[in-house]
């Protein structure tokens, strides 16, 4: 090889490029630190996300509330209020309900709004009804609930507002089915009331849907609208029947012991008229037996004595005529001694 000849020259008569180490080495340097720093990143998202998943599984319940924990969909424990650390989604999943809480229910009627003054819209279906003797009445009632065991709420019944009011609605209707239509619109709304509370409760204890009945309340019941006024009458005159026989019972209990007390008045009368008799013939016995021994002892004076004390006590009962012989044939004095003592009595 000629070492002193020029390089070859390119065929546009150019030469060809040199590569510059330095830039290349710091192209290189540049691409090592930026995939370094990706890196770097990359791992704190991963690092963050993963925290992320994991704060999932913190939660808190609060104190009127119990919180139920699922793995896998199957109930695993109950936790209380407080805060709890589960197993992050999807492992765990928790559902949480206020245990305290009393649930209220409107069948019959909705609160549109609660006023005051409260508006209420009536729902028919919910509320007619067939009494026992074969009546149709209107039955607005509340029924008031809360929760007592938790996982048998939520796995055991589908929904259990619906469950409850679909459950309530047929107790009612079955205890109405029972009932006078008289003791529905009047004083049969106690028995009601607790016969369907008892009811409803054995139902869902049935579905073990781990629901406590606390109450229900008969708003209203009435007949339908067509035959109002009807029952109105009805009811009217059965309570004024009520008022007559009520009014009859308050006479007779006054009545009653009034007669009795006369009637022990005169048994009193009686006995003490029959002892103050006896006393008196006892007396007069006595008597007459003291006077027999006197007389005995002294008979003529015993008889004088006996004639003076007889005149003492007929003289007084018979009118006395005083006369004058002094005073002519003709005439005769009359003084009436009866008419004027009664006079100056009278006086």
């Amino acid at each position: 090889m000629d070492w002193n000849k020029p390089p070859p020259k390119s065929p546009w008569g150019k030469k060809p490029p040199q590569p510059n180490v330095d830039e290349i080495l710091n192209n290189l340097q540049n691409q090592l630190k930026n995939g370094f720093q990706q890196r770097n990143f990359n791992w704190i998202i991963f690092v963050a996300v993963i925290g992320l998943w994991v704060s999932t599984g913190f939660f808190i319940v609060q104190p009127p509330e119990q919180a139920v924990v699922k793995r896998f969909g199957e109930f695993n424990r109950i936790e209380e209020p407080g805060p709890h650390l589960a197993l992050p989604v999807p492992f765990e999943k928790i559902e949480k309900a206020n245990v305290k809480e009393v649930r209220r229910l409107e069948i019959g009627f909705r609160t549109i709004e609660p006023g005051p003054p409260a508006r209420y819209r009536r729902v028919p279906k919910e509320a007619l009804m067939l009494t026992g003797d074969e009546n149709i009445v209107d039955v607005q009632f509340i029924v008031q609930y809360r929760i007592i065991s938790l996982p048998d709420y939520l796995f055991n019944i589908t929904d259990p507002r619906d469950t409850v009011r679909a459950a309530s609605e047929s107790a009612m209707r079955e205890v109405i089915g029972r009932t006078h239509v008289d003791d529905a619109i009047t004083i049969g709304k106690g028995v009601i009331e607790a016969s369907t509370a008892n009811l409803l409760q054995s139902v869902l204890d049935s579905y073990s849907g781990g629901i406590k009945i606390e109450n229900v309340k008969l708003q209203d019941v009435h007949p339908p609208d067509p035959v109002k006024e009807a029952f109105k009458d009805v009811a009217s005159a059965k309570e004024d029947r009520e008022k007559m026989i009520n009014e009859a019972h308050g006479y007779r209990n006054n009545l009653i012991p009034k007669a009795r007390g006369e009637a022990l008045q005169l048994i009193n009368d009686a006995e003490a008229y029959a002892e103050k008799t006896v006393l008196v013939a006892e007396g007069k016995a006595q008597r007459f037996d003291s006077i027999y021994e006197r007389y005995k002892e002294a008979k003529e004076i015993t008889k004088e004595r006996i004639r003076i004390e007889t005149m003492e006590e007929i003289l007084p009962k018979v009118n006395k005529v005083i006369a004058d012989p002094q005073l002519g044939k003709n005439f005769l004095p009359f003084l009436p001694i009866r008419e004027l003592t009664n006079q100056s009595q009278s006086r």
